[in-house]
């Protein structure tokens, strides 16, 4: 909630504490609306092993509750956050649009049936959807949990001189997106015709080993003593994942700005300055 905080003065800000499983209140609050950002989710792996019926009540019911809402209230746009969970494990790398989705988690198959969602809802009814594939996602305010993304965790542990566990050997590899970047691809999709109706990676279109990525938040905080731990992989990960990105070149226009040293270069200025902003 603190994260908000700064927002509450705003007079064109409104905050409502709600559940998008409640559809009632959704269509309430979508009353004319013209666009709408789906960000509400699960977003956990792990969180979705342990209970599956609650990933899909949230990513899949929740959608639809949002898409039906918005139809029906005649909302114009509604961008979807989608993940690149849904890709699954692939020897086809970089993965592009066209690659069949092969989930292997219960979040990543209910994000591919919201996503298929947003798609039908285009094609059966008009709206205009846009589906954007998050890679992984990192940068200031990420809660800090079991649940966090690995460069909130990684970052935290440092910073409390505690050794990072890797899950595996460390040469899986991701792509790592700072949020303002995907921020930018949000407001892109809102405004470009030509991304209705489609599904766009959101990446860097680099890949970067979970070890080379401890090293680098090592050096920026001065951190280097701090081995890693290394555990058994986790049920649900996928081995290798990083994106091509000319689709969001091409359709959206999407440029990022952020390299992964640029970006973690941010976040720990983000986190030395206002401390209190680490949840701990």
């Amino acid at each position: 909630m603190e994260n908000i905080e700064q927002r509450k003065r705003d007079r064109k800000f409104r905050f409502v504490s709600g559940d998008v499983r409640n559809f009632n209140l959704v269509k309430r609050l979508v009353k004319n609306v013209e666009a709408v950002f789906n960000e509400a989710a699960v977003v956990s792996v792990p969180r979705s092993l342990e209970n599956p019926l609650l990933a899909n009540e949230v990513n899949v019911g929740g959608t639809l509750n949002l898409l039906k809402a918005s139809l029906d209230s005649g909302g114009k746009r509604f961008v979807q956050a989608s993940s690149a969970s849904v890709y699954g494990n692939t020897d086809i790398l970089p993965v592009d649009e066209t690659l069949a989705p092969n989930p292997v988690s219960p979040y990543a198959a209910a994000e591919l049936a919201a996503e298929n969602y947003a798609k039908v809802f285009h094609r059966a009814y008009g709206l205009e959807t846009v589906c954007l594939r998050y890679f992984n996602v990192y940068g200031p305010r990420q809660t800090f949990s079991v649940y966090s993304g690995a460069i909130t965790i990684f970052l935290n542990k440092l910073l409390q001189s505690q050794r990072p566990t890797i899950f595996g050997d460390g040469n899986q590899t991701r792509d790592f997106v700072y949020v303002e970047d995907v921020v930018e691809a949000n407001i892109l999709a809102l405004n470009t015709e030509k991304a209705v109706g489609e599904t766009c990676n959101i990446a860097t279109g680099t890949p970067h080993t979970i070890n080379d990525l401890i090293q680098k938040i090592q050096e920026k905080l001065g951190k280097q003593k701090l081995k890693p731990i290394y555990k058994s992989p986790r049920q649900g990960d996928v081995r290798d994942s990083y994106a091509s990105i000319e689709k969001a070149k091409r359709t959206l226009g999407y440029k990022p700005k952020f390299s992964l040293e640029k970006g973690i270069t941010k976040l720990v200025k983000c986190y030395q300055k206002e401390p209190t902003r680490r949840a701990l």
